[in-house]
């Protein structure tokens, strides 16, 4: 296939996927296709839509490429999907991500410890969430169990790796407004102003590429 041929199929990939896509996953729909190709087309394309100002953007986070909205036109994307569900997520539940975010592998009883309280509970909600996982058990008397973030983790704080992770303070503010709603699902995240594509109703994506 031709050069551009191929960036136009990743262009329609990628926006109707709803999950990261990395290029391993790329190369077996392309039958094959050169991943150094393939990831030069798509560093063209996230260039072709910042040159022309588009109201969307490619981004690389959890080792992977995904179409999201500009987050500036967040606040309009908002009033589309807004629903009557405005449960905020909880200051306990906040500062346990965090602390398993930078803490990690950690177990529940060095939670506790770091913040004084049972945690049971909100670490049930947060591996409903697939926020958190099971990585593994500590060697010592009773072998606890290790927590750690997920892949979906990533995606929804728009990060590539762990090693982006922001000052606690500005990681915080940033998830400080995310609310229940949104945790179950990431095809339902509103990160950081940015909203996936396949969010968009069927009648308007025509008009969005």
């Amino acid at each position: 296939m031709e050069r551009e041929e191929i960036k136009h199929i990743l262009e329609a990939i990628l926006f109707v996927h709803h999950e990261p896509l990395i290029i391993e996953r790329l190369r077996e729909i392309l039958e094959e296709t050169d991943g150094r190709i393939i990831r030069e087309l798509i560093y063209e394309l996230k260039s072709e839509y910042e040159q022309q100002e588009r109201g969307f953007m490619i981004r690389e986070v959890a080792g992977g490429f995904q179409m999201v909205s500009q987050p500036r036109f967040a606040p309009w994307i908002k009033r589309l999907y807004k629903t009557s569900h405005t449960e905020r997520l909880t200051l306990p539940t906040l500062e346990t991500l965090a602390i398993i975010a930078y803490k990690q592998p950690i177990t529940r009883l060095e939670i506790e410890e770091i913040r004084g309280v049972n945690v049971d509970n909100i670490l049930r909600n947060l591996l409903e969430a697939n926020l958190i996982r099971v990585v593994g058990r500590k060697e010592v008397l009773g072998k606890p169990m290790l927590y750690g973030t997920t892949k979906k983790f990533l995606e929804y704080f728009g990060l590539n790796s762990l090693e982006e992770l922001p000052r606690l303070e500005e990681f915080i503010g940033k998830v400080e407004n995310l609310s229940h709603s949104q945790l179950p699902s990431q095809r339902d995240a509103v990160n950081g102003g940015e909203v996936l594509p396949e969010r968009i109703p069927d009648d308007t994506q025509n008009n969005t590429g």
